[in-house]
């Protein structure tokens, strides 16, 4: 199934049956998505999961205990879940409609998977948003097998500056003055850097670093994410 028939199959009926409630129009669609190999969830207002399809359970490799009630967003890796809080936060305060986003979902066992997020808001009879619904389609090869997808602490709080300043462009001279360290010292962190990453230069050392997901996706200057420094 195409996105774009799953965006009309679910949007269509929400606008024809104001004020349905939520839980009920997700029951009414559960059926039609259990056999399309894309997962859909049910969220309130918080984002909390109410409810989720069969797809939805096997793709995030998790039971139904394990996800009713949590934050969606505590399911995706760190360097999209603030872009996606803020994409959902938008549907909430009923800025947008829907939004589709890459997303990558942590599986258990240090495992990742790779998908589009599709998001809808559900309107109620006063045509504020009583609760959201989300579409995940996964992608049939996980391109993101280099992800760091648990909470390891790769590095050093200064180690995260370096790489934040190198990811910025920052010369080695002005990183050493920032940090009050020597130019000796700057290279020997990179140096450090680049063995753990597993990379020959600093172009590499860059590319890895997001590639792995420990930048945070859509800030500028480069940010280095807390759950991957000591």
């Amino acid at each position: 199934m195409s996105t774009g028939v799953a965006h009309s199959a679910i949007s269509e009926p929400f606008t024809l049956i104001p004020g349905h409630a939520p839980g009920g129009g997700f029951e009414i669609f559960r059926s039609f998505f259990e056999r399309s190999g894309m997962c859909v969830a049910h969220l309130d207002r918080s984002l909390r999961i109410v409810d989720a399809n069969a797809d939805f359970f096997r793709q995030f490799g998790r039971v139904p205990v394990e996800v009713r009630g949590r934050q969606i967003c505590d399911l995706v890796h760190p360097s999209v879940r603030d872009k996606l809080s803020m994409q959902l936060g938008r549907l909430v305060g009923n800025q947008r409609h829907r939004f589709a986003e890459r997303v990558v979902v942590l599986r258990p066992g240090n495992t990742t998977l790779s998908g589009e997020l599709t998001g809808f808001a559900v309107p109620g009879d006063a045509g504020t948003v009583v609760s959201l619904m989300v579409l995940v389609r996964p992608e049939k090869v996980d391109r993101d097998s280099t992800l760091v997808a648990g909470r390891t602490k790769l590095l050093t709080d200064v180690d995260a500056r370096i790489l934040e300043g190198v990811a910025a462009g920052v010369s080695t001279v002005q990183l050493a003055a920032n940090l009050y360290l020597s130019r000796g010292g700057i290279e020997y962190h990179v140096a450090t850097l680049l063995r753990k990453l597993k990379v020959k230069n600093r172009p590499a050392l860059i590319s890895k670093a997001y590639s792995m997901g420990i930048f945070g996706v859509g800030s500028w200057p480069p940010r280095v994410l807390a759950e991957f420094v000591e």
